[in-house]
């Protein structure tokens, strides 16, 4: 069974899971290029079943062979049929990224993995019960820096702040003015505070911009042509996209939100790009083209992630996970207002990255997401 990752990027009660939904009714349409009946029907549960508006995936399978799918509706109102591979929001896949850019500093003897974050940042992270110098960097990418989560101001809803501007130090004042939740070290608790910091360390070590150096380093390294890290204020997904939905209060209609501000997500979060370009992304950083071998396997390095499921472990901005038909798959995922996403890679090739156009409001529908990653790769032993 997949492992549940629910505390990717999202505010403390996004998936407030007594809530109960109702999106759009009716058979899922179906377009796609893929063919397999197994996947098609797949995501046709998450449509009719779960009743998110739309359900894509891209499958790859050892062969390199790739497939795209899509069911459900790009647009509730118009019901015109969802894209296959169509842009989305793809939450804290971004804290991958920001990963290997980090590592790739590090592999250029720029960063220590074990130096304290206070050598890059000196005086930044002050606090009750928290200090740079005490803090590592491998502790940041690995969430077991003890930092307060800053995303509790979103606790009570996400829609007044859907188009307001954050600066990455007014969201790190937020989690600054927390004690912190735990010694350095002692434990391991998911919190997007942890990649505020790393982007704000990477703009420290090269003087420049994190979402130049991310784009530079990863994105355009491997061609990816269809993933990017929106600049300031820009707050528009690229087409073809399916919209993306949500709502605060379950009693209301949803709120189109694909037009969506995503710097309350910054280096933990705001990325864009296709379910298709994730696999190409991760098979690429698995296969060794974004990492010297070194840092590769402190990436790999992991610990328990008992937040994230039963088995489930995570490295250095990488999880992995145990399927049901055997092995272990290498991903991550991610989770924005309007988005929510489940990808993941194999060690013989196998790749899958499935996305819906609302966030899981209820803890079945998100284990139907999550099981259906789980699906989609048995499928292509």
């Amino acid at each position: 069974m997949i492992t549940s990752r629910s505390r990717r990027w999202t505010a403390a009660s996004v998936l407030a899971l007594a809530v109960t939904t109702t999106v759009v009714s009716g058979p899922a349409a179906q377009a796609a290029t893929g063919t397999d009946p197994v996947v098609q029907i797949t995501l046709g549960k998450l449509v009719n079943d779960d009743k998110f508006p739309a359900a894509l995936a891209s499958v790859r399978g050892r062969d390199g062979r790739t497939s795209d799918y899509a069911a459900g509706v790009a647009d509730v109102a118009t019901k015109e049929k969802a894209p296959a591979d169509g842009y989305v929001r793809i939450g804290s896949n971004t804290k991958s990224f920001t990963a290997v850019t980090v590592l790739q500093l590090v592999g250029e003897g720029k960063v220590k993995l074990d130096e304290p974050v206070e050598t890059y940042l000196p005086g930044l992270l002050r606090g009750e019960g928290i200090d740079g110098r005490r803090i590592t960097v491998r502790q940041l990418l690995q969430h077991t820096s003890g930092l307060p989560e800053y995303t509790d101001f979103l606790a009570k809803g996400i829609l007044p702040f859907q188009h307001t501007y954050f600066q990455p130090r007014e969201l790190l004042s937020m989690a600054l003015a927390k004690k912190a939740a735990f010694a350095p070290g002692t434990k391991w608790q998911y919190t997007n505070t942890n990649y505020i910091v790393a982007g704000l360390l990477i703009e420290k070590v090269t003087g420049r911009p994190a979402i130049e150096e991310i784009t530079r380093r990863t994105i355009d390294r491997i061609g990816l042509r269809h993933t990017s890290f929106p600049n300031v204020g820009d707050q528009d997904v690229p087409a073809p996209h399916a919209k993306g939905y949500h709502r605060d209060d379950p009693a209301k209609p949803m709120t189109d939100v694909t037009a969506f501000d995503p710097s309350q997500a910054w280096t933990a979060g705001q990325m864009i790009s296709t379910p298709g370009d994730l696999n190409r992304f991760f098979t690429a950083l698995l296969g060794g083209k974004l990492l010297k071998p070194e840092q590769l396997k402190q990436m790999r390095t992991t610990v328990d992630a008992p937040m994230l499921g039963a088995g489930a472990k995570y490295g250095l901005g990488l999880s992995s996970i145990k399927l049901t038909c055997g092995g272990t798959a290498w991903g991550h995922g991610g989770s924005i207002p309007g988005y929510y996403t489940t990808n993941a890679v194999t060690e013989d090739g196998r790749a899958a990255a499935i996305a819906v156009t609302h966030l899981p409001t209820s803890l079945p529908a998100h284990e139907h997401v999550e099981k259906a990653l789980d699906t989609v790769l048995c499928t292509r032993l």
